[in-house]
């Protein structure tokens, strides 16, 4: 996950099962940007384990989303767990892109704000929901994640899912 201008408790990292369901809806192959990423990621290994070109970008190696965001091309898909704090932000930015997206996002007050009421009214997007709550790594040396929030995480997406709503399995 991104800092940029986040809050300090915006880094937090995503187990490799949270990742795994959303490979079935990704065309084999795919070139995909994970911008709140770096090398070390989760997201980047499943991705290149899947068979996926990965290329990762995070505001600690100075790369801005808000600023590649409008420069960064040749990608299939941007999926990633971006900053809470600045989910708003980084939704209306992808949804102006217009390109093929899967956000990993707490489903708590996802709708509740007026301004991400009307983003969502105005753009389509699928919902991934997963039958059991994921935990989070604080740090990859972790031998299992111990962040465990009090609610359930969903992928936002644009142009991924076959259907507005899909509901899948993890294993963890």
């Amino acid at each position: 996950m991104d800092k940029v201008a986040g809050s300090g408790n915006d880094e937090f990292y995503t187990p490799s099962y949270a990742i795994t369901p959303i490979l079935k809806y990704l065309k084999p192959n795919s070139n995909i940007w994970c911008p709140f990423d770096t090398n070390q990621s989760n997201f980047k290994k499943t991705l290149e384990q899947a068979g996926h070109i990965v290329v990762t970008t995070h505001i600690e190696n100075e790369q801005d989303f808000f600023d590649l965001i409008h420069y960064v091309d040749g990608y299939d898909y941007i999926i990633s767990n971006p900053p809470y704090s600045l989910k708003s932000e980084v939704l209306q930015a992808l949804f102006d892109n217009k390109r093929p997206f899967a956000m990993l996002l707490g489903v708590v007050g996802i709708f509740e704000s007026k301004k991400r009421f009307n983003m969502f009214k105005e753009n389509d997007f699928e919902i991934m929901y997963f039958d059991k709550r994921i935990s989070y790594f604080k740090n990859y040396n972790e031998p299992k994640p111990s962040i465990n929030p009090p609610f359930s995480s969903v992928y936002i997406c644009h142009d991924i899912l076959p259907d507005k709503i899909v509901f899948e399995e993890i294993i963890k």
